[in-house]
């Protein structure tokens, strides 16, 4: 089993910056890719960075501009740089994790379609997610 910890989220003004992070914890040894998702009221959770552990990103296309995905994988922690925060990026923000092929094949095919990923919490696994709140 694999725990994932996010923070940094909070209440930016529109134009802002964030950093969030994901610790992860248990078993991480097996962990091949992280990334970040994100749900708004009303609407489906979207992927939209991932990274893996060969340093290979992959993006949802409308927010590769402003969204910098990055890790320190001595420290089982996966980073999420926004920039120029828009009222659309109000969302809570959730960290992914996949140990298997299969699971990180799935979780990148989601964040590059921006899609809502696979269901379940045993591979990949899922944090609790954490509040991002953006206003003009």
């Amino acid at each position: 089993q694999v725990h994932l910890v996010e923070s940094g989220g909070g209440s930016v003004l529109a134009g802002g910056s964030l950093r969030l992070s994901c610790t992860a914890s248990g078993y991480t040894a097996c962990l091949g890719c992280m990334g970040w998702f994100r749900q708004a009221p009303g609407k489906q959770r979207e992927g939209v960075a991932i990274i893996h552990n060969g340093g290979a990103t992959w993006y949802y296309d409308p927010v590769k501009d402003r969204f910098t995905v990055s890790q320190d994988t001595a420290k089982h922690m996966v980073l999420l740089q926004i920039s120029d925060l828009d009222v659309a990026d109000t969302a809570m923000y959730y960290c992914a994790a996949g140990c298997h092929q299969d699971a990180c094949a799935d979780l990148t095919r989601a964040v590059a379609g921006g899609t809502r990923g696979p269901v379940g919490d045993d591979d990949p696994y899922w944090g609790q997610g954490t509040q991002v709140t953006v206003s003009s």
